[in-house]
């Protein structure tokens, strides 16, 4: 087995959101009258992808970490500057006219018969096809060659993975579904993984080290971008420092933990959302599992506008919604039977 610290993995995801990229995005949405753009899926995804990364001890190096659109010559320079050991692009594909749904569905990940080393770009497209499959249970298509400069012009083994269809209903409420998001960064990761011959680290409790104030590494830097998940603005440069400490108490006291600063067991569940389910949650809870449900509810089709963390009014209107058509009682409370019936939604349906 090879050590991961040996290689550098570069995480992409296509378009923006700062302004949204134009055409890339749902049919309007029924229900919540709007559309899902393409970038809110790629970059949770090349997040996920990251976090996974870090944990198994990979170097990591986003080629684009701003919210904006940047140019594919720009990310291609970027990437071959940063002499990576394989690069990873996060994408959601379409068809037909863009406005109706229609049914063409499945993941397909793409190489490039250009790149420099097109046999290994194939073999590493096809590791991260059968893992995603088999971490999401979507359905596969293919693995096939496209020229784009991603693929194209970089010099290392890449990549680019097209996670399902956003003109299919189903799989377009996928894009914001944090099971499906994680499930498919996990399983990119798999698959580079086994491309290098690297030992996966499962996403379990166990495996996050307690870490503090003047600590160094891969898992500080995961704890930046978590916590940059919940409104920070930290630099994710694996530097435990002033920062970071003020952070941690302030996620600490707004999930109702011991605030020592300290990364250890139970801020580690907290800030990965390891359990949400675990918690009962209610009008006025304000903590990590909050934002799990409110993006699994907007998922669903519940109008969520403000993915903030607080179970205000509108989050509890959509969990009374959720709950009566559900089958459930409607006091609005996420106990164990909402949580079950939550996670075993596809959410709301196709209206005739």
């Amino acid at each position: 087995m090879a050590n991961a610290n040996n290689f550098t993995i570069g995480a992409n995801d296509e378009h923006g959101m700062n302004p949204p990229t134009a055409g890339k995005r749902t049919p309007t949405m029924p229900y919540i009258g709007r559309s899902f753009y393409e970038n809110e899926f790629n970059r949770q995804a090349k997040l996920e992808f990251i976090f996974a990364c870090l944990r198994c001890g990979f170097n990591v190096y986003d080629i684009h970490p701003e919210v904006q659109d940047v140019s594919i010559s720009t990310r291609v320079v970027r990437a071959n500057r940063a002499g990576l050991s394989a690069l990873v692009t996060f994408a959601y594909n379409a068809s037909g006219d863009g406005i109706s749904f229609n049914s063409a569905r499945g993941l397909e990940v793409y190489y490039s018969q250009y790149n420099p080393q097109a046999a290994r770009s194939r073999t590493l497209s096809q590791l991260v096809y059968n893992r995603i499959i088999a971490q999401t249970g979507t359905t596969g298509r293919f693995v096939g060659a496209l020229s784009v400069g991603v693929l194209s012009s970089v010099n290392c083994p890449s990549t680019l993975i097209e996670a399902g269809f956003m003109t299919n209903f189903n799989e377009a409420k996928l894009m914001l579904n944090p099971m499906f998001v994680n499930g498919v960064g996990e399983g990119a990761c798999q698959g580079v993984c086994q491309f290098l011959d690297v030992p996966y680290v499962e996403r379990e409790l166990a495996n996050y080290p307690t870490i503090r104030r003047g600590d160094r590494g891969n898992f500080v830097t995961l704890a930046q971008y978590l916590l940059n998940e919940y409104g920070n603005r930290l630099s994710t440069d694996g530097i435990f420092g002033s920062g970071t400490h003020n952070a941690v108490v302030t996620f600490q006291r707004n999930n109702g933990l011991t605030q020592d600063g300290i990364i250890g067991r139970n801020t580690w569940n907290a800030l990965l959302n390891l359990d949400p389910t675990s918690q009962t949650l209610r009008q006025g809870s304000r903590n990590s599992a909050v934002l799990f449900l409110q993006r699994l509810l907007l998922s669903y089709l519940y109008p969520i506008t403000s993915l903030d963390s607080t179970f205000g009014a509108e989050t509890l209107a959509a969990v009374r919604a959720f709950q009566t058509e559900n089958g459930l009682t409607a006091d609005g409370i996420v106990g164990r039977n909402t949580w079950n019936a939550l996670l075993n939604s596809s959410g709301r349906p196709l209206p005739n």
